[in-house]
């Protein structure tokens, strides 16, 4: 029986949030395992022979040997050979120890690090929950570094802050990984940074930023991250940005990375200059992935200049309501400020929450009647769950709001969006209620035609084939304009066994227009399946497609798109996974969008909240404009349906096509408390 220690580290007179590992509580280099203070002796056959501590992320050796993840990967990045009998081993052919072993080291008792303030002992899977919703010390840390680092939430509404010295210093030291981010970027434009010398205008100056290294470890070579990504060297935006976390994804249970995120490196390899493709392959690398990725924590706000008088602030102080929380006019919804107070820890607040499939998010599906949260009257059903007791739940689940709150103590802050009931111009409905606003998606086919983006382009194809009737032509396809994207039918597959495939023409990824004349580039994917199955049917077959075409190298297209290369006997599972590319959608031409309008609304002048790349530049010519950035706290962020990768074909309905910079930004400036952006939307790619 191996007997461990560690030293207690809870009440180091140099602790600071800053230094002090979010996992295990203890303060150790980010490339180092894990530490804990085991409170019984361990089995030496849970002990790693490299660290002599039990196993953290236990792997499996082909030659019987378990080791830390931490420990061996740095063992083999000297070495080739297993440390015990020195048998010749890559890291690739290790795999993740069985799940009994992972719960045995998972039961292990071990005691909370800040002991001098928190004596408890649990199970060490469960410390890092305690130290995030339990833990005294961990907590004070926490919310110390938020006052000194990012704004609440009432200061990212416009509030009036302290310490700007700070903030500024801690802007540039953050910035200062990232040399290139120093430097304004060609052809961008800035509507959330831009300040007006009107008298009204919120006082905010610098924007937070920071620089973080966020691992993440994948149990299988195979398991998706669950990001979706957008840009690259080979797209006017240049870097690769997070444009959507996905759902119960690997990503989404970490809870660190967040939209908006700007990958700069990945395992210390930067993603600089690098085109799309390439950062997908990177991205694809199985185990341990180090991502050091910039994120926007919002503006960081000033003191008034000795010329400002009280009452020229008052635009961008928050509304209160009655009650005393704080209110948001952003569309489309309020977002407001409700604390509960339990009558003791114990006591339930009545509050059934659920997610939904359609957005992100925890959401309030019912108060209980004679519970604490409808007696209170504040919270309603659908509402929006922002944060509760300062936990960001923007893309959280309602198992981690569940626990948040049984953790708390007797007071629990609810922060939530509730959807806007806004009246039609001209009044209410007949019946006296105010009539629900339209819901603004993808509702209809572009109708601003445009060129793609420079390296990017389209070619159609057609393909005339004579078939026995029962012969199937051999292709799987998805999308269709009833799916989330409203994507055009495109295919998926071509099997070996179809017509199709022997003629060669028609690849994976081509976009459907037609066959024998029938239309499918309207049809939702019901639709097209029926078309498909009846014209199959004919003895003569014309199929019309469109390729998308860019400017990729042939190594970035193979390493992207390797499973064009895989063995027959994958191709079924293949099928079922493959999503194409967010590049490929770019060459479409514009008769193929489908565009939605998004309606932005402020009450004061404050900035509207995202950064823009493209236009008109004599280097590179007419490019669209795309949404680089959208900065917390602000309207787009509050309403939450722009996405960054998403392209502005008009605004106010006048389109974009031809402008340059300095003729957009006078045209958003001029937009006082409302804007309409019509933009395209594509998925980004998953990895």
């Amino acid at each position: 029986m191996a007997a461990t220690e560690t030293k207690a580290v809870g009440s180091a007179p140099g602790l600071s949030w800053a230094r002090v590992c979010k996992e295990c509580g203890q303060q150790h280099d980010g490339l180092e395992s894990h530490l804990y203070e085991y409170q019984d002796d361990v089995d030496d056959e849970l002990v790693c022979h490299i660290c002599l501590q039990p196993l953290i992320r236990p792997m499996d050796t082909p030659c019987g040997h378990t080791y830390c993840f931490h420990c061996l990967s740095n063992f083999l990045k000297e070495q080739d050979f297993c440390p015990v009998d020195r048998q010749r081993l890559q890291l690739h052919q290790c795999r993740p120890s069985s799940l009994l072993v992972r719960n045995l080291l998972d039961k292990l008792t071990v005691m909370c690090p800040h002991n001098t303030e928190c004596q408890q002992q649990m199970q060490r899977c469960e410390l890092q929950p305690h130290l995030h919703n339990r833990c005294p010390v961990f907590r004070r840390l926490r919310e110390e570094a938020e006052k000194r680092k990012r704004p609440s939430w009432n200061e990212l509404k416009g509030r009036k802050s302290d310490g700007e010295s700070s903030g500024d210093a801690k802007h540039s030291a953050s910035l200062s990984r990232n040399p290139t981010r120093d430097q304004p970027e060609p052809g961008l434009i800035n509507p959330a940074y831009e300040e007006s010398e009107d008298d009204n205008t919120p006082l905010r100056s610098s924007l937070v930023a920071e620089a973080n290294v966020v691992e993440l470890f994948r149990e299988e070579p195979e398991e998706e991250l669950g990001l979706r990504i957008v840009g690259g060297k080979d797209t006017p935006l240049g870097n690769i940005v997070i444009q959507e976390i996905v759902r119960d994804s690997l990503a989404a249970r970490d809870g660190r990375l967040a939209p908006g995120d700007h990958i700069l490196e990945v395992n210390d390899v930067s993603l600089a200059s690098v085109p799309h493709a390439r950062a997908m392959a990177v991205l694809r690398l199985p185990s341990l992935l180090k991502l050091t990725v910039m994120q926007e924590k919002g503006f960081k706000t000033r003191e008034p200049r000795p010329d400002h008088h009280p009452s020229s602030s008052t635009a961008s102080q928050p509304c209160h309501s009655p009650h005393g929380n704080t209110i948001s006019n952003h569309n489309p919804g309020t977002v407001l400020q409700v604390t509960l107070m339990k009558s003791q820890r114990s006591e339930p607040l009545g509050i059934k929450l659920i997610r939904k499939s359609d957005e992100s998010g925890v959401f309030i599906l019912d108060l209980l009647s004679g519970g604490l949260a409808a007696k209170d009257g504040k919270l309603r059903n659908n509402d929006k769950v922002l944060a509760i007791n300062g936990h960001d739940l923007r893309h959280g689940t309602p198992e981690s709001a569940a626990q948040i709150i049984q953790g708390s103590e007797v007071r629990v802050n609810f922060v939530v969006m509730r959807p806007a009931e806004t009246q039609e111009e001209g009044g209410s409905s007949r019946d006296g209620r105010a009539r629900r606003p339209e819901p603004q998606y993808f509702r209809r086919q572009s109708t601003y035609m445009k060129d793609p983006p420079g390296g990017f382009s389209s070619q159609e194809k057609t393909v005339s084939l004579k078939k026995e009737p029962r012969l199937s032509l051999g292709i799987t396809i998805a999308g269709g304009r009833d799916c989330r994207s409203r994507l055009p039918v495109y295919i998926t597959s071509v099997q070996p066994v179809g017509c199709l495939h022997r003629d060669g023409t028609i690849k994976r990824g081509d976009v459907l227009l037609s066959i024998n004349g029938v239309d499918l580039t309207q049809l939702t994917y019901s639709e097209a399946v029926s078309v498909l199955k009846a014209q199959t049917a004919q003895s003569q077959v014309v199929l019309r497609v469109i390729q998308t075409l860019s400017d990729d190298t042939e190594e970035d297209i193979e390493s992207a798109n390797k499973e064009d290369l895989d063995p027959l006997e994958e191709l079924r599972d293949d099928t079922l996974n493959w999503t194409p590319l967010w590049t490929r959608w770019l060459g479409l031409p514009s008769h193929m969008h489908w565009c939605r309008d998004i309606v932005l609304q402020k009450t004061n002048n404050e900035s509207w909240g995202f950064s823009i790349v493209g236009g008109y530049e004599e280097s590179h010519g007419q490019q669209p404009f795309f949404i680089k950035t959208i900065v917390p706290g602000t309207p787009a962020h509050f309403d939450g349906r722009l996405k960054c990768g998403d392209e502005i074909v008009a605004v106010n309905g006048a389109t974009t096509v031809g402008m340059n910079n300095s003729s957009l930004i006078p045209m958003l400036k001029l937009q006082k408390n409302k804007v309409t952006l019509t933009v395209v939307s594509w998925p980004g790619s998953l990895v």
